[in-house]
């Protein structure tokens, strides 16, 4: 029989049979983090984490250098990605489950992230640690040290794709994709702006905020309702011609992970999003709804 896959998301319930699968290789990544206490994150899951799982920064190891003008959250260099995920005995054949404390706000970084570098076995913990918490399941503390034998992940063709700065400017003369921001609608509106120098959005964005995507009790709305609400959003735009993007491309991940979960693929990501296109004051800027 071959093994069963996850690729959006995974219940707790679903993540509990599979740890007790001897034929299953799985791999938890925690991605808890607070934006604005960098540290918060890996001092939590020091006080507390789901067994045996690892511990990923967002600003160290899910991100890139910074050089001013390439957003907050650059991407990673995929080869040292890859690399670090062996270290932590990820194979070709492991399912991986990202989790976080924060309505998959950063697991769906790494999701994503895994699936740029082609591992197609990798989803998100549905409600994160909360609800592994509520369903009354175990937690350790201190820190899972790396395994003694690496594993033997190799980089594949992507499975995801990604759209550039300067793509998006043509767009804006000649439309052919729907931009989606995924920042709280004050913020895409330019107002209370408190993360990048100027306040607004990519002219001809619509906003759908990853909030959205999330039920009262911190889990994904189920499928058809996604469906529903993006293609209010999308409208007559097909989801292979809508650009996912955010403050600096970690929740416009949220926004792709709802759609590919919603069975609506395709869509791509602005990578450097609006810290980025910020960044040149020669990009237009446009504010209000």
């Amino acid at each position: 029989m071959p093994q069963a896959v996850w690729t959006t998301l995974i219940s707790c319930d679903e993540l509990l049979a599979l740890r007790q699968d001897p034929a299953q290789r799985t791999v938890l990544l925690d991605c808890t983090f607070d934006l604005a206490d960098p540290a918060a994150g890996r001092e939590a899951y020091h006080r507390s984490h789901l067994p045996g799982a690892f511990y990923l920064h967002l600003d160290n190891e899910l991100s890139g250098e910074k050089t001013g003008r390439n957003g907050r959250h650059p991407l990673p260099d995929p080869d040292m990605l890859t690399g670090r995920l062996r270290a932590l005995g990820v194979n070709d054949d492991t399912q991986v489950v990202a989790y976080d404390a924060q309505g998959g706000m950063f697991a769906a970084r790494a999701w994503w992230l895994l699936r740029w570098i082609g591992h197609e076995a990798v989803a998100v913990l549905d409600g994160g640690k909360p609800a592994w918490i509520a369903a009354g399941l175990p937690l350790e503390a201190g820190t899972t040290p790396d395994p003694e034998v690496a594993g033997n992940l190799t980089r594949r063709p992507s499975l995801v794709t990604t759209v550039d700065v300067q793509a998006l400017m043509e767009n804006l003369a000649q439309p052919a994709r729907l931009v989606v921001d995924a920042r709280a609608p004050d913020r895409f509106r330019g107002e209370n702006e408190t993360l990048d120098p100027v306040g607004g959005h990519i002219p001809g964005a619509v906003n759908r905020c990853f909030k959205d995507n999330l039920q009262e009790n911190g889990r994904f709305k189920p499928a058809a309702q996604l469906r529903e609400e993006f293609g209010a959003v999308l409208g007559n735009t097909p989801p292979a011609a809508a650009v996912m993007q955010c403050g600096s491309g970690v929740t416009a991940c949220h926004n792709l992970l709802a759609l590919e979960a919603a069975g609506l693929n395709g869509a791509a990501l602005y990578p450097g999003s609006w810290s980025e296109w910020c960044a040149d004051p020669s990009r237009p800027v446009a504010t209000g709804q």
